[in-house]
């Protein structure tokens, strides 16, 4: 089970920097609200706070509370979960799924646009783009 508390061994903060766990959430929330098109502006509508507010939290600036992260996953129309996919623990190697990804997946803004665009297409087109990719992929 991986371990996000903070001793010394696990600490991944100090006084200056966000938390691992707090980054991670924050880039899933501009992950997401970007990918369905929404502005800050409007999701802190929508949640009930400013859009400051949202800033902050999508650098990881400021914690995410439990009640609000619920009432953002409803405005993002994601289950809570959604925040924390992706979240290794320090016992994940990194590249064990046998494949090369970036690190920060989430803030290749190339990656992102290639998401946006495949999504775009209809779902027909894209179940068919979809394969020819897997096909490629295999090749190489």
């Amino acid at each position: 089970m991986p371990e996000f508390g903070r001793n010394a061994a696990s600490k991944e903060k100090d006084e200056d920097m966000a938390h691992i766990v707090d980054n991670h959430v924050g880039k899933r929330i501009r992950q997401r609200r970007w990918l369905i098109g929404m502005t800050q502006q409007k999701l802190a509508e929508l949640v009930g706070i400013k859009f400051q507010q949202i800033q902050k939290y999508e650098t990881g600036a400021n914690r995410v509370s439990a009640s609000r992260l619920w009432d953002i996953a409803e405005a993002l129309g994601v289950p809570v979960a959604f925040f924390f996919e992706g979240l290794r623990s320090q016992d994940d190697a990194p590249g064990e799924i046998g494949y090369y990804l970036p690190d920060d997946l989430i803030g290749d803004k190339e990656a992102m646009d290639l998401i946006r665009s495949y999504y775009a297409i209809p779902e027909n087109q894209r179940r068919r783009l979809f394969e020819l990719a897997r096909v490629l992929s295999d090749v190489a």
